[in-house]
């Protein structure tokens, strides 16, 4: 029953890792740019619903909470890309990487002048609610963050899959050039994206502040989630959410049984095999893509 307890324990703290992981790859296939501000951007998207609910704040039911939390979200994602990703256009990836790095520095010393650094943590009626199944103990949030993470997928698939505006986005990360020639407005579909990968942080952090207090140095939390979209392949959108959930997955067994301290080097640990082993990921896609 123990193994139990730990399997849903990481399954709750992988689908947080696959949705930032989620970020990362939407964003990568379609501007071949790496987003290391995603994590900050999740950490930015829980202080604000924090905000915005507590109250001793604003005060605010989630119904309008949350709405306004993505809404700002997204807001985030079009101005990353409209004010900084597209005035460097052709730049090499380095260039591109130390920009998303500098961004996530900016975000934690915002936050930590608007919330300051210590901890802090949602009121919600879920905080403090479990449900007992035989001997195993259900936390409402983790619950909920498994559930909302299942319907959040199933919905991607069907807008990437059905819709004309996600069917678009596919081809663009698949070949920009065949694309435009095509009559697909490649930069609108880039914006769209940083829009989508904003939305997921912003969901990823109302689920994460569910279960965790957060404070500035929770985006650090993004360097295992790239490492989980790494290790599903990083070209490949179920990889990005299946290397989440393995990396939630090994977490809290590594914790379990291995001494403290070392619990922490197990993803990278993975990491490396995989790269070794597979150095294209578990789930990559590796046909070539064309600008």
């Amino acid at each position: 029953m123990e193994i139990l307890q730990l399997i849903f324990s990481g399954l709750s703290s992988g689908c947080i890792y696959g949705l930032i992981a989620l970020g990362f790859v939407l964003i990568y296939k379609s501007t071949e740019a790496v987003n290391f501000a995603q994590g900050d951007m999740m950490m930015i998207g829980s202080l604000t619903i924090i905000s915005l609910t507590s109250s001793t704040a604003l005060g605010m039911s989630f119904f309008l909470a949350v709405p306004l939390m993505l809404l700002v979200m997204g807001i985030i994602g079009f101005l990353i890309e409209k004010l900084f990703l597209r005035q460097i256009t052709g730049e090499s990836q380095i260039a591109i990487a130390i920009l998303t790095i500098a961004l996530g520095f900016i975000f934690r010393f915002i936050a930590g002048v608007i919330w300051g650094y210590d901890p802090q943590s949602l009121e919600s009626a879920l905080i403090g609610k479990y449900y007992v199944v035989g001997e195993m103990v259900m936390s409402a949030a983790e619950l909920l963050i498994i559930i909302v993470t299942v319907l959040l997928t199933v919905f991607l698939y069907y807008f990437f899959a059905s819709t004309k505006m996600g069917i678009a986005m596919v081809a663009v990360s698949q070949n920009q050039l065949a694309a435009s020639y095509m009559g697909i407005p490649v930069p609108k579909m880039q914006s769209v994206t940083w829009i989508i990968a904003g939305l997921l942080a912003g969901i990823a952090g109302l689920l994460y502040s569910a279960k965790s207090s957060v404070d500035p140095v929770t985006g650090l939390l993004g360097i295992k989630a790239f490492a989980a979209a790494v290790i599903g392949g990083f070209g490949s959108l179920p990889g990005a959410l299946a290397g989440g959930l393995l990396v939630g997955l090994i977490e809290p067994f590594a914790v379990r049984f291995l001494p403290d301290g070392y619990s922490h080097l197990i993803p990278y640990i993975v990491l490396v095999v995989v790269l070794i082993l597979k150095p294209h990921g578990l789930f990559s896609q590796t046909s070539d893509k064309k600008v």
